[in-house]
């Protein structure tokens, strides 16, 4: 019998706020929510954006003034609305408008034969220029004269042609909500990212432990950029060259593995697997097709997946931009025939556009096989049955589209065909497009969901595309997709694509239902979470709902145990619920232990059966049956 993986919680950050509760996908479509989740949206934001904070039980804002929750859409709707999704790049990345670079310069004496000035002995470069005459001075200073030309940098500033980015909502740190000490961004986001998705699933993490053996438990996670903050490799790639010191921190921080060393070794204290890989902008579904495909084997029962990459910077910016990938503030202008053009709407998935806009993102889903899930009382939120990885065969240019995607759409639709059926998938499925907002992506991705949809039949497929807010984050952008699949089970609102007029003309959109505005729709049982990667890197995963994932339970397990199960879901809700009150309150109770936990590797009892670790309630069984019986 085939485990089947069960997403029993989803936490994270990006420009739309929290992910925990639908948060993040809430502030999308807020204007389709119900004035309650409207409310608690808008309290949600506040106090991630440090506009208002609980103190002594009670609300209170910045001017120490008490507020109550329903007021705070009159008093910081605005500001809350501008502080999030798309928006200009705010100068705690770095100034758009003047952005610090070096030029280079050669100076001539302009008088004479020699260039001649005065400077301290330590400044002198080693070894010396053969054509600098060096004479000293008093205090330690020297007169160099120079015959001939001297080559120099000097500071400059330009106006960078790329102005928008999906950030962080304004006013939110995470370096403030824990003991972060020298970290970069990317991974005090995984701190909270990973806590969230933890906190999210209403089960105490030392309750897992004890029904779980220690290695069945894994963590697969990658950024793709690595962590490019001058804490990490930023500092390790540019302090020399600045005159500054490359730390002992900076290389090890920037590596791309570090989102999952970090969970492992502050947040959950995993000893089973550990894995990462990244493939560009289909980071999150190659590790989680690891871990599903662990879980589905048996090998893996828990386990926590995710991506993050922080990348707002001005060489990753530069990077993208001279690709002539980003969307810049020339082609706005021209798109929108006009000198100041709109940087809420440069993400423009499927409409008239040019180039895709960065954002910064850590997203973390929590699977379980089924009965772990059952046994745990876990809320089920969906079901992976799997996840399909395909690359493009022989390229001229590495970033052009190629066949790989075309087997990954295809081969998820037809297993979710096997085993939902034609009419669940015609007419309760949709997609949630890779949507980069590139001209050319616009035609070849929806092209292959044409000819999808004319293989099985299927009319006016439903279209999202996350993009559009919360722009590409790259690594975790996958996962922001799966964060908007979640939020349309729970909701029934399908997120129109609101920053296009219209669909490009060269869009295969026939069988493709593709709005620009946002709209209730009936319960859907299938999502198709899509992407196309640079280099071939396409993935595509199937994910059911939780209504459909809880019908198959109930024909695996049985009404007993299903009734079993809900009597252990009620606390689980409550526990979610008591969560979800206190990170809309700013209590986002996050998990990182330092040094707490430390294994004894002298406590460690080993015998040719088992290995006992301290603080691990089972042992990790080291018999195994012989798969190669035939063999041998």
């Amino acid at each position: 019998m085939t485990a089947l993986p069960i997403v029993v919680g989803m936490g994270g950050i990006n420009a739309a706020g929290r992910t925990s509760a639908h948060q993040g996908f809430r502030r999308i479509v807020i204007d389709k929510l119900t004035q309650e989740a409207r409310q608690e949206t808008f309290l949600g934001l506040a106090t991630l954006m440090n506009l208002v904070r609980h103190e002594n039980g009670e609300l209170v804002d910045h001017e120490n003034q008490a507020i109550c929750a329903s007021e705070i859409e009159a008093k910081f709707g605005e500001q809350i609305i501008a502080g999030t999704l798309i928006r200009k790049i705010e100068n705690n990345h770095f100034d758009v408008d003047a952005t610090h670079g070096h030029q280079k310069m050669t100076v001539m004496p302009s008088e004479g034969d020699s260039i001649v000035f005065e400077t301290s002995a330590r400044h002198l470069p080693s070894p010396q220029p053969r054509d600098w005459q060096i004479e000293n001075l008093e205090g330690g200073k020297v007169k160099v004269t120079i015959n001939g030309e001297l080559s120099l940098k000097h500071d400059t500033y330009r106006d960078n042609p790329i102005k928008a980015a999906g950030q962080f909502p304004t006013g939110f740190d995470p370096s403030t909500l824990y003991n972060s000490r020298y970290q970069p961004r990317g991974l005090q986001a995984t701190i909270f990212a990973a806590t969230d998705a933890i906190k999210s699933t209403g089960l105490a993490w030392q309750d897992v432990l004890a029904v779980v053996d220690p290695d069945q438990i894994g963590t697969y996670s990658a950024s793709v950029a690595g962590q490019m903050q001058d804490e990490a490799f930023g500092g390790m790639m540019k302090n020399r060259l600045r005159g500054d010191r490359v730390s002992t921190k900076n290389l090890a921080l920037g590596l791309n593995t570090m989102s999952t060393d970090f969970i492992n070794a502050y947040v959950t204290g995993n000893v089973g697997t550990t894995f990462t890989t990244s493939g560009a902008c289909a980071t999150f579904l190659y590790n989680l097709r690891a871990a599903v495909h662990d879980i589905k084997a048996g090998r893996t029962r828990v386990a926590i997946v995710g991506s993050v990459d922080c990348a707002i910077t001005p060489e990753i910016v530069e990077g993208f931009g001279n690709m002539s990938a980003l969307a810049n503030i020339e082609g706005l202008k021209k798109l929108d025939n006009s000198n100041n053009p709109n940087l809420r709407r440069t993400s423009r998935p499927f409409g008239e556009n040019c180039g895709f806009t960065i954002g910064e993102g850590a997203q973390f889903a929590v699977l379980m096989d089924d009965a772990l899930a059952l046994e745990l009382g876990a809320d089920v939120m969906g079901s992976v049955p799997d996840v399909f990885v395909n690359a493009d065969g022989i390229k001229k240019s590495i970033t052009a589209p190629g066949p790989g995607n075309y087997i990954t759409m295809a081969k998820s639709v037809a297993l979710a065909t096997s085993i939902l059926g034609e009419e669940a998938v015609q007419k309760r499925s949709y997609i949630l497009a890779h949507g980069s907002s590139t001209p050319q992506n616009r035609v070849t991705e929806s092209i292959i969901y044409d000819r999808v949809a004319k293989a099985f039949n299927i009319d006016n497929w439903k279209l999202a595309a996350p993009k559009a807010f919360v722009g590409h984050t790259i690594g975790p952008a996958s996962g922001d997709q799966m964060a908007m699949a979640l939020g349309i089970f729970s909701h029934n609102i399908m997120p129109g694509i609101t920053t296009i007029d219209k669909v490009a003309d060269d869009v295969y959109a026939e069988r493709l239902d593709i709005r620009t505005e946002h709209y209730k729709c009936e319960a859907q049982d299938i999502a198709f979470i899509n992407s196309k990667g640079f280099g071939g890197n396409n993935a595509t995963a199937p994910m059911f709902s939780a209504n459909i994932t809880l019908e198959m339970l109930t024909k695996r397990h049985g009404e007993s145990a299903m009734a079993s199960y809900r009597d252990k879901l009620t606390q689980t809700k409550q526990n979610q619920a008591d969560y979800s009150a206190a990170a809309n309150l700013g209590d986002y109770q996050l998990i990182y232990r330092f040094g707490d936990g430390l294994i004894d590797e002298n406590d460690i009892e080993l015998t040719q059966e088992t290995l006992s670790l301290p603080g691990f309630t089972h042992s990790v069984k080291l018999t195994a049956s012989n798969p190669f019986d035939d063999m041998v």
